[in-house]
């Protein structure tokens, strides 16, 4: 890495780059389920299946229910709750190379595992298997996730940090978006197996972009000479600094977590809605480009946010107004029949807003120091939401082979219904934090003009009373008016 020089620009871009990459095989292969639910539901054999048409009215697969189904994303949510938390508080005080490490070697172990359990079909153990395979998964991807933020937090705070937020969703998102539009085709082509064990490649493809990643990450320290304040920032970090957390920390994590439970377990779910309520047929693949529209969306959107939210701010009036456009969604999808692209669509815009105005929020709110802490209870917090919604939703909705159409769309409205409940409840605790917010400086709402006003009044108060004002605070692009100390209280002399 000696050709590539941490001060300049550009260096930061590459190291985005290859953080980027960290998570476009796990979020591929995280709603791989999503696509192939009518394979993963399907009867285990199609012996005695009848013939319409040249087509079989019976779908060859795993036989889960929809208990089990929908169990495979909460146990992901679940040990992502657990982990993150300790994940983060081990970031902070290890380092991103232990952290990128560990956890990128968790997503790809447990892709593998889940593969293996699909091979076991028919068999007591399948489900176990391929439960333990989505449970390293879990226990894996969020944390990783956290690193990257930390990573980016650390190489664009003051800088493009909404933007570089934006992008690294957007290769998320396109990982998300690829596997709508061909794991299905790939599986009515290549089978089951070999799609499973393709998702397990593209994990590969991200432990690899860890390896550079961390090399970058490290070397770009020393080179910049921080190597010594990174070390001591990580000694600070103690368990109970999260009591020192403000209130519009704990605002934005409730507002993260009831948002993210009305999108993320209905796109689980969506490709099986969408078939059952519009009548398409269980071998098409369109019900899964439907769904996948919310994240075609986000794909477009999210590097375009990042750019617009660094410029004018109204993070927090961005959250709150996303939460309140987001309500119609499921409300179109409960009670009409208006086409779903227009819903996954919307759902999509709205959610991208929502992600590009959260999230970075965080870094705003919390020391440097506590990040990687912040963003894993974060994660912890919306985890718990997403995994219980999950199993509501697989509680809702029971055994489909058990039920007329009648019943089963009845059980959809009230699935809807349940997801319009949670982002009700977003725009309840988006007001709350726009209120704290106000009170304490509109740190959120600030554009960058007025940031760096309030930064440079301060600035200038500390030179008045003769303080030496702290290096990262002089050289700071964009400094952090929240983050700052009170008048009179940097670097005294004494």
């Amino acid at each position: 890495m000696a050709i590539l020089h941490a001060s300049e620009p550009y260096y930061r871009f590459v190291v985005l780059f290859f953080n980027c990459m960290l998570t476009f095989g796990t979020y591929f292969c995280f709603d791989m389920p999503s696509v192939l639910q009518g394979v993963f539901q399907g009867n285990i054999t199609c012996v005695n299946a009848s013939q319409h048409s040249n087509e079989s009215d019976c779908e060859e697969g795993l036989g889960m229910s929809y208990v089990q189904y929908n169990l495979l994303y909460a146990i992901y949510a679940w040990t992502n709750a657990v982990v993150v938390i300790g994940a983060g508080f081990l970031i902070d005080k290890l380092g991103n190379p232990v952290g990128l490490f560990i956890f990128s070697s968790l997503c790809l172990s447990g892709s593998c595992i889940f593969a293996l359990g699909a091979s076991l079909k028919g068999t007591p153990a399948m489900f176990p298997v391929m439960l333990f395979g989505r449970l390293l998964f879990g226990s894996g991807n969020g944390s990783l996730t956290i690193v990257q933020n930390r990573i980016t937090a650390f190489w664009f705070k003051n800088k493009e940090l909404a933007f570089a937020f934006g992008i690294t969703l957007t290769f998320s998102r396109l990982g998300s978006v690829l596997n709508f539009f061909f794991t299905k085709e790939f599986e009515d082509a290549m089978g089951l197996m070999w799609t499973l064990w393709g998702g397990a490649i593209l994990c590969l493809t991200g432990f690899l972009a860890a390896i550079v990643t961390s090399i970058m990450d490290t070397s770009g320290v020393k080179q910049l000479g921080m190597e010594d304040e990174v070390k001591e920032n990580s000694k600070k970090v103690r368990p109970r600094d999260i009591l020192e957390f403000t209130l519009p920390y704990w605002l934005l994590a409730l507002s993260i977590m009831f948002f993210y439970n009305g999108v993320f377990p209905f796109v689980a779910d969506a490709s099986d809605f969408i078939q059952q309520k519009y009548g398409y047929s269980s071998k098409s693949p369109v019900p899964a480009y439907l769904a996948g529209a919310v994240y075609d969306a986000s794909l477009v959107l999210s590097p375009f946010l990042g750019v617009l939210i660094d410029q004018f701010g109204m993070r927090g009036i961005l959250a709150l107004t996303c939460a309140i456009a987001t309500l119609p969604v499921f409300g179109l999808l409960a009670f009409t029949t208006v086409f779903p692209l227009v819903s996954t669509l919307w759902l999509g815009v709205t959610y991208s807003f929502a992600a590009a105005s959260l999230w970075p929020s965080i870094p705003l709110v919390v020391s440097q120091s506590t990040v990687g802490t912040a963003m894993g209870i974060t994660t912890s917090i919306q985890m718990v939401g997403i995994g219980i919604s999950n199993v509501v939703i697989g509680a809702i909705l029971g055994d489909a082979n058990k039920q007329t159409t009648e019943e089963t769309l009845h059980k959809w409205t009230l699935t809807m219904i349940y997801l319009f409940a949670n982002i009700g409840a977003c725009v309840v605790t988006t007001i709350l934090l726009n209120i704290a917010d106000s009170r304490r400086g509109r740190v959120l709402n600030q554009s960058k003009n007025q940031r760096l006003a309030v930064a440079h009044q301060r600035l200038q108060e500390e030179i008045d009373d003769g303080n030496e004002p702290i290096t990262d605070y002089v050289d700071s692009f964009e400094p952090d008016p929240l983050l700052i100390p009170p008048r009179g209280t940097i670097n005294r002399k004494i």
